[in-house]
């Protein structure tokens, strides 16, 4: 008996420490210790009245590059499948190369840095956050999580497509048939019946259908280079029928990326509307506003290729455009009450920010560079190619080269 309670007082003393350790994590406690020491100079320059004004501004400004950065790519792509050649294909592959670096040093420059920051504050205790790299390991769980998320909806997207094909091909089947006066194929006998009809129309429909998507990829295998170049009158001339069979995927891709994406703006919007400080803010409304458009290029490069419906395009399209500017506009409103330097908002930012991290270099590194710089079209194209890794570097650059000033 005595040893029973004796490891019950030991088990209970070992815990003590760990539950002080979670209570101290989730704490919305001020905390004075802020990295670097920004905190006197915060209060040195603190104006709520003029930090009030370039938040109206910043509002304004970032929700306009954000409009104009995801709008490019969708006005871009409607006018070349209205009726653009060749170049405008490529010009398109070229941007979302670009988007597609853009998307990389977002994950790897921006938010992990954000991450690794938050997490390492002086505010949060020793044991666990910096004895351990939480910030990469949520990224890679992340990542993972990610992978299923893009294989089931995929297979999904791509089931529900097939069906809704097969079930309009039999109804297209089923009254070429009646218009031809009712002569249904004679058969067993369930051909003279309408219901045999349509099940000898559906089979009709899939051998054609089958032989269609043989020649298809046939065309593929054999020939598809000519000189170092890409079959664009076979790629041109069958565009629908191309576009429509990986355009479940791209639907996926595009709403996998705008959710990391938009974890982010939340944090970064909601960052900026808490300050007080018109010192901080000035520099950010500028480097927040290319930030924003460059993510809006990118995002809205993968929504066009996903061909949505244009509703369901503006609302994927508006919803990023505002994310930033209502982050703003809340931290503005709480920012009598909200301490962005307290443990909880720091764990929480952290976490949201790895998580986005990890979503995104998948996506930048899967869904967006190896499925375009390890297609046929690129390696057919050498000119192409080259130019998709200039694209490439410049993107990823340019928003590497913001992380000095936001």
């Amino acid at each position: 008996m005595a040893f029973f309670e004796k490891m019950e007082s030991s088990s209970s003393s070992s815990y003590i420490p760990f539950i002080r350790q979670i209570a101290a994590s989730v704490s919305a406690a001020s905390c004075d210790a802020v990295v670097g020491g920004g905190g006197d100079k915060d209060e040195e320059c603190r104006d709520e009245a003029a930090a009030l004004r370039l938040k109206m501004v910043a509002v304004a400004a970032i929700l306009i590059a954000g409009a104009a950065g995801v709008a490019i790519p969708l006005v871009g792509r409607r006018r070349r499948g209205g009726g653009g050649g060749a170049s405008s294909g490529g010009l398109f592959v070229l941007a979302k190369a670009f988007a597609a670096g853009v998307i990389l040093a977002t994950g790897f420059v921006h938010m992990l840095h954000d991450a690794e920051h938050a997490l390492s504050n002086p505010c949060l205790p020793h044991s666990p956050w910096r004895r351990f790299p939480f910030p990469g390991f949520v990224a890679m769980l992340a990542a993972l999580a990610t992978l299923v998320v893009d294989f089931v909806g995929t297979h999904f997207y791509e089931r529900k497509h097939r069906q809704e094909e097969a079930a309009a091909a039999a109804e297209e089947a089923a009254a070429a048939l009646l218009e031809d006066g009712g002569a249904l194929p004679v058969g067993d006998g369930e051909g003279r019946d309408g219901r045999g009809g349509k099940r000898d129309a559906m089979h009709i429909v899939g051998i054609h259908a089958h032989a269609a998507a043989h020649r298809h990829s046939h065309a593929h295998v054999h020939g598809a280079c000519h000189g170092g170049a890409v079959n664009d009158a076979h790629a041109h001339g069958h565009g629908h029928g191309h576009e429509e069979g990986p355009s479940a995927r791209h639907v996926v891709v595009s709403q996998i990326l705008e959710l990391g994406i938009v974890s982010h703006s939340v944090i970064i919007g909601l960052s900026l509307g808490v300050s007080q400080s018109p010192c901080t803010i000035k520099p950010l409304v500028a480097a927040l506003s290319f930030h924003q458009f460059f993510e809006g290029f990118a995002l809205g490069g993968c929504i066009s290729e996903a061909q949505l419906k244009n509703f369901s395009a503006f609302l994927m399209a508006f919803f990023f455009a505002i994310t930033t500017p209502a982050g703003i506009t809340v931290g503005a409103a709480v920012a009598s009450f909200y301490n962005p330097n307290s443990p909880r908002a720091l764990v929480v930012e952290g976490i949201l920010d790895s998580m986005s991290a990890g979503i995104l270099i998948y996506m930048a590194l899967v869904d967006l560079i190896a499925a375009d710089f390890l297609s046929r079209k690129m390696s057919c194209n050498p000119r192409l190619q080259v130019g998709s890794y200039i694209a490439l570097f410049l993107g990823a650059m340019a928003m590497a080269a913001l992380a000095l000033w936001a």
